[in-house]
């Protein structure tokens, strides 16, 4: 029997990892960069391809949440590392997000559209939208998970659930809208967010990485001190 105290701490938890993660995913600005690669699709296959790719962020965070910090372990890569790799790797890419050129292509031919759907998983889910910034995260969560009560770890493991659910279902509906908010605010609105979120990317990366510098400098400068 779940007392008061362990909802209000599944409760926290999930506003803390839900918190945490979309901020850094950050679906809704991250939509109008899927948007602009799936503009050819029709708004059917746009809206499947968005729960398809909700699904795949929902399966990637519960794995890193559940299985990050052991595979970590087994190659003997720190939490520090991680962040550091994962900060540098999501500022690179809202780096050159920031950088690019607004591109005019033709419609590609039918056929041309098929590919789109193994594309569901690379690049679209990783690393668009769980890139290594979100997956350190998720690490950095499930590796809090420890108790030696079992009800506080049945409850840490529905928080994990449940903050991966919220995330998929976010990631879902930010996409499969993500036409009709581009057109609502027109190419030079959706330029303008795009750009935006580029540059939230450069800055949450960098956050990233300082996190990860600091908690690796930390131990040093206290045995120095």
């Amino acid at each position: 029997m779940i007392d008061g105290f362990l909802i209000a701490k599944l409760l926290s938890s999930w506003l803390f990892g839900f918190s945490t993660l979309i901020s850094i995913i950050n679906p809704f600005g991250i939509a109008f960069v899927f948007h602009d690669m799936t503009r050819w699709l029709t708004p059917r296959e746009r809206s499947r391809l968005a729960r398809q790719i909700g699904i795949n962020s929902f399966i990637v965070v519960v794995i890193a949440m559940f299985l990050g910090s052991r595979v970590l372990s087994f190659f003997g890569i720190s939490l520090e590392a991680l962040r550091i790799g994962g900060g540098l790797a999501v500022a690179a890419s809202g780096w050159a997000m920031l950088r690019a050129q607004p591109e005019t292509k033709e419609a590609p031919k039918a056929m041309d559209t098929a590919p789109i759907e193994r594309m569901a998983f690379f690049p679209l889910t990783l690393p668009l939208t769980t890139g290594p910034g979100s997956i350190a995260a998720s690490i950095a969560l499930g590796a809090e998970r420890t108790s030696s009560s079992q009800d506080v770890l049945l409850v840490s493991a529905l928080s994990a659930l449940l903050i991966a659910a919220s995330i998929g279902a976010c990631v879902w509906l930010a996409y499969a809208y993500a036409e009709a908010i581009a057109r609502r605010i027109g190419p030079q609105g959706t330029l303008i967010a795009t750009k935006l979120t580029a540059f939230l990317l450069l800055c949450i990366g960098v956050q990233i990485i300082l996190i990860g510098a600091s908690d690796a400098l930390r131990p040093l400068l206290a045995a120095r001190g």
